[in-house]
């Protein structure tokens, strides 16, 4: 090699380019190459590494003072600015594969299963104290319904905030516990006015119901089933 002394590198000279066997205008592989051979050579002597760890330090510092100075070959100072930057840049994060990058991104995403799962009904019977006073409520409603047409409003309008707040104590969201109230309202409003199209004059006689209360009694009772059974 036409960088490296001919003699070879000299573990006890004074000159740090004679330590690790180099010449004056070594360029950057050389001097990488210098020092990583004369570190395998003396791999289990603790001594002599830091020896030539210091040499290659006091090679740097030299390129560095030379090149200020302007006395330094074109190869040296494309060597000692090489040196310079490899010591002073800092090392770029590595970055993120794809993969890892979609799957953290999944994992912070919402499950759809888990959302879709609080919109399916439960049926359950109410537990404890809680089925008493809906049983309760129950059939005082159904009764001032049946009893006065005047009372139908109120009646539809306690059992329909009453089956809302039934199902948010019970776990349910909000928005879709409003959207089992309103629908079981719908349904059972629709049952009602299919009924007063079934039925005949004389039949309201003998029941001695208006078409209103006729057309409002299922709607109370699915109401009044829902805030017993769904969850």
């Amino acid at each position: 090699m036409a960088a490296l002394g001919e003699s070879g590198p000299d573990a006890n000279a004074d000159d740090p380019f004679a330590r690790l066997g180099l010449s004056r205008d070594a360029g950057f592989e050389q001097v990488q190459a210098a020092k990583a051979r004369c570190l395998a050579e003396v791999s289990s002597d603790d001594q002599a590494r830091a020896k030539i760890e210091a040499a290659y330090d006091a090679v740097l510092m030299a390129r560095l003072r030379d090149r200020q100075q302007g006395q330094v070959s074109a190869a040296a100072a494309t060597a000692s600015e090489r040196e310079e930057i490899a010591g002073s840049m800092p090392s770029l994060p590595a970055k993120a594969p794809v993969g890892k990058v979609l799957a953290n991104l999944r994992s912070k995403l919402p499950d759809p299963s888990q959302s879709l799962s609080g919109l399916k009904p439960d049926w359950a019977l109410v537990e404890g104290q809680g089925r008493y006073v809906r049983t309760i409520a129950g059939i005082i409603g159904v009764a001032l319904l049946l009893l006065s047409a005047g009372s139908i409003q109120l009646v539809l309008a306690l059992a329909t905030i009453g089956v809302f707040l039934s199902q948010v104590r019970r776990g349910r969201r909000p928005l879709a516990s409003l959207g089992w109230t309103l629908l079981a309202l719908s349904i059972g409003l629709a049952v009602g006015s299919l009924l007063n199209l079934a039925l005949s004059p004389t039949a309201f006689e003998q029941l001695a119901l208006s078409p209103l209360q006729i057309q409002s009694l299922p709607a109370a009772l699915l109401l009044w089933a829902a805030a017993l059974f769904l969850a």
